[in-house]
């Protein structure tokens, strides 16, 4: 209920500013935009919604802080949290003073007279309306920014919506201070602030009443935030050491708090997890490998089932955020501490680490060291720039990608999505289209070079364990396995037998290809049982497409 209720409260707000920015044209046109204001929100059912929505939402504030387990928070939740709590105190004098004492006395609410009281005197009154207004806005917005940058759209949106949060409370803003100025202008004039207050029947008593409830309302709202923090620090108080442990990546030993979820547990021992979405199962990020005690957890919840769907999670796969274990339990998380609202998207499962059926590539620049040594380091790393570019294009043309540059080499995956014969046909097209670039980027370097560049590459096609591997930062998409280790070595073939391309008649196999023309062998692999029938090319520019 914490989205809709502040949902319904911003866009109460945003109304207010609108209706106040009308106050830059004159005081009576804010006063008649009153009237439909009022129509919309001061109205059945206008006001039970939003009185509604108001008592939902603070009460969802504060039952959520009763239930943490721990006050770490990341800079913007900290931000919103206090800025939602001062909400309330600072509003039960604008309520007081504008709804409950004047209905109590028979009295309405018309711009002049609130404008009055606000500004009079050293217009302290409307300095805490203009704070009032600010918090609750940043309020919202804050909460709507970090809802919103879960959708794939919202990048694009984002100036424009970024321009409307600034635009609305600056114009709302400068509509107040314009129609105050109007007002203190009329009290100047004598006998006018007497004749309003009597043609509204603002009484001392009324004033002394409005002042006793904002102030009793404010004593009310800190009791009840005093005691939702004294939530946590009862049950830090009352967590059992010698209980259930959490294993942490097989390197930290967390004892399980009663009640807490996975992530509240990660994040009170001070450990760094993603959760882009602030724990409320909405972003992905905080997702992990369950192990040893999987078992014990309950299915995961609609919300939760349909988050894992989104992202294709494997078997094992949790929320961090919506688990909560009761027993021994082994977690480890699949994204970094600096994981972002894009890496919470929709992602295929092979990224988890799934055995797939693929093709591989290795590809080697011959001779170069030979060539660089006596080239300058910065020739160096242009020339090899110039051939990944050139190489990495073909790869990717033919529908595969690159999986690592390994010094003057390359690594590339066929099929991860598409299966082994598409696969096969994806790397043989890729190993023409590399020969041919080559090509041209022979002759575009011909001068700054004594000799054309020369490469050798290695294919083979079977299944391998595919997965994001890594560490930190260093972290990608990459295959290993038997299939990997054959077609790194049929590369190394290509030297000994002086040829461009050296295949697997396995690859050919699946690729439905014809390379009988070219010279067959049986070799043996280290660490296979059996020999392995390849194709010997010597020049690639010979297949046929």
């Amino acid at each position: 209920m914490r989205l809709p209720s502040g949902l319904i409260l911003l866009t109460f707000l945003a109304s207010h500013l609108i209706n106040h920015s009308i106050g830059l044209v004159s005081l009576d046109a804010m006063e008649g935009g009153l009237k439909l204001f009022i129509l919309v929100w001061e109205k059945q059912p206008g006001l039970t919604v939003l009185s509604a929505a108001f008592l939902v939402h603070i009460a969802n504030a504060l039952v959520s802080i009763w239930q943490r387990h721990n006050f770490r928070l990341k800079p913007w939740q900290a931000v919103q949290l206090g800025l939602g709590l001062a909400i309330p105190l600072l509003l039960a004098v604008h309520v007081f003073a504008t709804v409950v004492a004047f209905e109590v006395y028979g009295v309405g609410t018309p711009y002049r007279l609130i404008l009055s009281l606000m500004w009079g005197g050293d217009g302290g009154g409307a300095l805490q309306q203009t704070v009032l207004v600010l918090i609750a806005w940043g309020h919202g917005c804050i909460g709507v920014h970090y809802w919103l940058r879960l959708k794939p759209w919202y990048p694009k949106a984002l100036p424009f919506l970024y321009a409307v949060a600034l635009l609305l409370p600056a114009l709302g803003l400068a509509g107040f201070v314009s129609a105050g100025l109007q007002v203190r202008a009329l009290a100047a004039q004598p006998g006018w602030l007497e004749d309003l207050y009597r043609t509204m029947k603002l009484t001392p008593e009324a004033q002394a009443f409005a002042a006793e409830g904002a102030l009793w309302t404010r004593i009310a709202i800190l009791a009840l935030i005093l005691a939702a923090f004294a939530g946590p620090v009862l049950r830090a108080l009352k967590a059992r050491h010698g209980g259930p442990k959490l294993y942490y990546r097989d390197t930290k030993v967390l004892d399980i708090i009663p009640g807490a979820t996975a992530l509240e547990i990660i994040r009170a021992a001070g450990i760094p997890q993603a959760m882009v979405c602030g724990g409320r199962g909405r972003c992905s990020t905080c997702r992990v490998r369950v192990g040893l005690g999987a078992e014990h957890l309950p299915p995961p919840a609609a919300d939760e089932a349909r988050v894992l769907q989104r992202i294709g999670a494997p078997e094992g796969v949790r929320l961090a955020c919506q688990i909560r274990p009761v027993k021994d339990l082994e977690v480890t998380p699949l994204l970094p501490p600096n994981a972002t609202a894009r890496d919470g998207f929709q992602g295929p499962g092979h990224r988890h680490g799934q055995e797939r059926e693929i093709a591989v590539m290795f590809a080697d620049l011959r001779g170069f060291t030979r060539l660089s040594e006596h080239r300058l380091p910065y020739d160096v790393v242009f020339l090899l720039n110039r051939y990944f570019a050139a190489m990495g294009q073909a790869i990717e043309a033919a529908g595969g990608q690159v999986d690592k540059f390994i010094g003057d080499g390359v690594m590339a995956l066929f099929g991860v999505e598409a299966g082994r014969e598409a696969a096969s046909r994806q790397a043989l097209d890729a190993a023409r289209r590399m020969a041919v670039r080559l090509v041209e980027l022979n002759e575009a370097l011909a001068s700054d070079l004594k000799e054309p560049l020369r490469m050798g590459i290695g294919l083979h096609a079977g299944p391998a364990i595919v997965g994001e591997m890594g560490y930190g930062g260093v972290k990608g998409l990459t295959a290993v396995g038997d299939t990997v280790n054959i077609a790194s070595r049929l590369e190394g073939l290509c030297k000994g037998y002086g040829a461009e391309l050296v295949v697997s008649q396995d690859l050919l196999d699946h690729a439905g290809a014809d390379l009988s023309v070219f010279r067959a062998e049986q070799v043996a692999i280290r660490g296979r049982r059996d020999q392995l029938r390849i194709r010997v090319v010597s020049r690639i520019a010979d297949l046929r497409g």
